[in-house]
C-alpha cells in the first residue's frame, strides 16, 4: 500500500456535486493498494499513520501524531499511486489491484484507523472526486507498507 499523506488545515471531497465527506484539522490521505497487498499490510499502514509524528508541538518540532491533536483523517482511494510512468508517456496501472480487492482493503485500512482511536471521513471508492483542502506547512509525506 502507498500512501500520500498531506497536513491539512481542513479537506473535503465532493462527488457528483456534493459534499460527501469534510474535516478539520488532520491529514488527507490519498490511499493507493497494489496487487499483492494484504489486510496486513491495511493494518500496518493504518497503525503507522495513526502514530506518525507529522504534527508541531509547543517547540516547533515535528512531535505530535493526528492522535495527539485530536485531528481527523480523510481517506480518498487513489489507484493512479501505482501507475508506473518508466516507459511511454501513458501511465500503467498494472500493479494497481482490481476494483473488487483494492475496496475490500481500503475499508479494512479505514477501519483498521478507526480502531486505532482516529475520527475517519472517506471518499467514494471508485468514484470520480473533487478534493479540496488548506494545505497546512505544507507537509506532504510518502508512506509504503514495507514490501512497497
Amino acid at each position: 500500500m502507498r500512501a500520500v499523506i498531506q497536513r491539512v488545515r481542513w479537506a473535503e471531497v465532493e462527488v457528483e456535486e456534493r459534499i460527501v465527506a469534510r474535516i478539520e484539522q488532520g491529514a488527507l490521505v490519498l490511499l493507493g493498494v497494489h496487487q499483492a497487498d494484504t489486510a496486513e499490510h491495511a493494518q500496518w499502514l493504518a497503525h503507522k499513520i495513526a502514530r506518525l509524528r507529522f504534527f508541531e508541538d509547543e517547540a516547533g518540532k515535528l512531535n505530535l501524531s493526528v492522535q495527539d491533536i485530536g485531528g481527523a483523517v480523510l481517506v480518498v482511494s487513489n489507484f493512479t499511486l501505482y501507475g508506473d510512468c518508466r516507459k511511454g508517456r501513458r501511465p500503467s496501472f498494472t500493479d494497481s489491484a482490481p476494483y473488487e480487492h483494492g475496496q475490500t482493503l481500503y475499508e479494512q485500512f479505514c477501519a483498521a484507523l478507526r480502531e486505532e482511536g482516529v475520527s475517519v471521513q472517506t471518499g467514494v471508492y471508485g468514484a470520480q472526486m473533487q478534493v479540496r483542502l488548506q494545505n497546512d506547512g505544507p507537509v506532504t509525506l510518502i508512506v509504503e507498507t514495507p514490501e512497497g
